[in-house]
């Protein structure tokens, strides 16, 4: 019999792990099934891959498939030793004759569109199912819509299929709600919104991770949020209560006298509100007015005289 390279075919390497054998199948097999290709060879190439996958798609399979080419080259003729693949088990059906029987029909399978033999069917042939493929995407909101809630419509290039059961890309628009609560990274799913099934098998799903739109005032770590909050000098050394939009409405917020620039003000359970609220830290960030005035120059020579005061002392020469 003439030994066949099943790693060769679906391309990828010997030391490859289960998932990744099944993702070059599933993108071998919508590149080439019959349905969806233009290429010439359609039929024999989905039989060959569908071959490939039944052995390498199984454990036991694969591990007698292992055994039995190493050290062999694709296209080199061979006769297994007697006994070799005693330590497997095909339903009863002997290891020897198990291989020879797959690889003197594969050829005849492939070409007549029917696959290999033993392996639940040709990919060429009606009976034939494979479920849509997933579609991962990204959406932007600001953080308001995380605390609030928010409604969104996109749109996505995705494949469908017409009325010939073709596929072929057309644009798709889709009303999104973006439930209050969620945070960045989380994925939001949408049933049935991916890559049309083949064969009458169903579509997979449409995921779209959260992101944020990037704000100047506002920092999210999990789900807690610090927001830059500017004071002026006087409140923040006489200290008072003063209002402060949040992303959830404004807040009166009492600053303690004496306050830095830097100083954190925690709000307990005003993060994003998901079923355990993180916090709001308010981070103050004194501001000066400008001297851009006789008086306003006045103003400020004349605490140059009266206080005396050195930011530089606590920090020596």
């Amino acid at each position: 019999m003439e030994y066949k390279d099943y790693y060769a075919v679906l391309g990828v390497d010997k030391t490859a792990t289960q998932d990744e054998i099944k993702k070059a199948y599933r993108k071998l097999v919508r590149q080439y099934h019959p349905d969806v290709s233009k290429h010439k060879d359609a039929t024999e190439k989905t039989a060959e891959i569908n071959e490939a996958y039944d052995v390498l798609g199984d454990a036991e399979k694969r591990a007698a498939y292992d055994e039995l080419g190493r050290g062999r080259r694709a296209g080199e003729q061979f006769t297994p030793p007697p006994d070799w693949g005693s330590q497997f088990d095909f339903g009863g059906a002997d290891a020897n004759d198990f291989f020879a029987d797959l690889f003197a029909h594969a050829g005849r399978g492939a070409r007549s569109g029917g696959g290999a033999r033993g392996f639940g069917g040709g990919m060429g042939g009606a009976g034939f199912q494979m479920r849509g493929e997933d579609i991962h995407a990204a959406i932007a909101i600001d953080l308001r819509d995380a605390y609030q809630g928010a409604s969104r419509t996109i749109s996505l290039r995705v494949p469908q299929q017409d009325a010939q059961g073709r596929t072929v890309m057309q644009d798709k628009t889709l009303s999104v709600t973006i439930p209050k609560g969620v945070t960045p990274g989380q994925q939001l799913r949408l049933a049935g919104q991916g890559h049309p099934g083949m064969g009458g098998a169903g579509p997979g799903d449409l995921y779209l991770e959260i992101q944020l739109n990037e704000d100047a005032r506002f920092r999210v770590e999990g789900t807690h949020v610090y927001e830059n909050v500017p004071v002026a000098p006087w409140e923040a050394a006489l200290g008072g209560s003063v209002s402060v939009p949040t992303p959830s409405g404004a807040v009166e917020v009492t600053i303690p006298p004496g306050s830095q620039s830097g100083r954190k003000l925690r709000l307990k359970g005003r993060g994003i509100p998901v079923a355990q609220p993180g916090d709001l830290y308010l981070i103050l960030d004194v501001v000066l007015p400008p001297a851009s005035s006789e008086r306003a120059r006045a103003l400020y020579e004349q605490m140059a005289r009266e206080m005396a005061f050195n930011p530089r002392e606590q920090i020596g020469a």
